[in-house]
C-alpha cells in the first residue's frame, strides 16, 4: 500500500531540471547512501522521493534535509506509483524488487556498498552523471578534496593506538570505509595490527591488554540485543573511564559521502588532544 499523501506529494513537486533528453526528470532514491548523494547533488524538483531512512537522525547525516522529501518504503508498487523516469538503489536493495521495475519498463541503477575513501569521489562523480548534474559534481569533489586536505596534519612518528569495538565484538580495518576513517585521523588501528584488516571479531581480552589510546565505541540502539551486550562488559566501561573513548556515529560511518570527514575531524580532534600530540 501505498504511504499516505506520498503520491500526491510527489506529483505536486514540481519538475525545474532543463528538460534535456538525457537527464532524468523524476529521480526516486531507495537506499540510504543514495538518498544522501542525490540530495547534495540533485537539481530543484529532479527528486521526487528518498526512502524512509534517509529521515531517520539515527542513521542518516541528512536527516532534516531529507525531512523535505516524500519518504518511500521501498516496495516496488510503491517506487512504481510514483513514475520514475530513474531509481537509485544499492548493491543490496531487494533484488526482486529490483528486477519487478525493470521488467516494468523502468531505469534502475544500484550502488555498491563503498568502503574506501578514494569511492566518495568516485559515487559523487557517477551521481552527478547520472542526474545530468556533472558540475555539481566536480564542485562536491573539490570540496570533498579541500577538506580532506586540511585534516591530513597527523604529525611523524609513530601514531597513537585506536581500537573500534562495535557490537559481538566487531572491529573494522583497513580495507573497510571505518577502518580508513581511522587512519585519516592519524592513528594506527589495532584491527589491522591483529590482521583484521576487511573487519570481523575482536576478543575483549586482546583490546584490554592492546594499550590502545582511544576506545571507538560503538552505540547503543532502543531495545535490548544480544549483540550489543559486549558493550556493557564491566571491564570495557573501565577501559573506557580510563581511555580517551568516542562514540562511533553512524550517520558519518555506514555511507561513502563526504560526510566522513566529520568523523574524521572529530578523530583528529582527539589525536590532537593527547599529551604527545601537542
Amino acid at each position: 500500500m501505498v504511504r499516505s499523501g506520498l503520491l500526491a506529494l510527489a506529483l505536486a513537486l514540481p519538475c525545474a531540471v532543463p528538460a534535456r533528453a538525457d537527464v532524468p526528470q523524476r529521480v526516486v532514491s531507495m537506499n540510504l547512501c543514495t538518498d544522501q548523494l542525490a540530495m547534495l547533488l540533485a537539481g530543484p524538483g529532479q527528486l521526487v522521493s528518498v526512502s524512509r531512512h534517509a529521515g531517520d537522525p539515527s542513521t542518516s547525516a541528512m536527516a532534516d534535509q531529507a525531512r523535505a522529501f516524500p519518504a518511500n518504503g521501498g516496495t516496488a508498487e510503491e517506487i512504481y506509483l510514483l513514475r520514475p523516469d530513474l531509481v537509485l538503489a544499492g548493491d543490496y536493495t531487494n533484488p526482486v524488487t529490483l528486477a519487478m521495475l525493470q521488467r516494468l519498463g523502468i531505469r534502475v541503477e544500484t550502488f555498491p556498498a563503498d568502503e574506501t575513501v578514494a569511492g566518495i569521489r568516485d559515487n559523487l562523480r557517477r551521481m552527478g552523471e547520472l542526474l545530468g548534474r556533472e558540475p555539481a559534481a566536480g564542485d562536491a569533489i573539490r570540496d570533498f578534496d579541500r577538506d580532506l586536505a586540511r585534516l591530513d596534519d597527523a604529525p611523524p612518528g609513530p601514531r597513537p593506538l585506536a581500537a573500534l569495538y562495535a557490537a559481538n565484538g566487531y572491529s573494522s580495518g583497513s580495507l573497510t570505509l571505518p577502518g580508513q576513517i581511522i587512519a585519516l585521523a592519524g592513528f594506527e588501528n589495532l584491527a589491522d595490527r591483529r590482521g583484521i584488516a576487511a573487519g570481523g571479531y575482536l576478543p575483549l581480552e586482546t583490546l584490554l591488554l592492546s594499550g590502545a589510546d582511544l576506545l571507538v565505541k560503538g552505540r547503543r540502539y532502543p531495545g535490548r540485543s544480544r549483540a550489543e551486550e559486549p558493550l556493557d562488559h564491566p571491564a570495557l566501561r573501565e577501559l573506557a573511564r580510563r581511555l580517551p573513548s568516542t562514540p562511533m556515529n553512524d550517520p558519518e560511518w555506514v555511507c561513502g559521502t563526504p560526510f566522513v570527514l566529520n568523523a574524521v575531524a572529530r578523530l583528529r580532534d582527539q589525536r590532537l588532544a593527547m599529551p604527545e600530540a601537542k
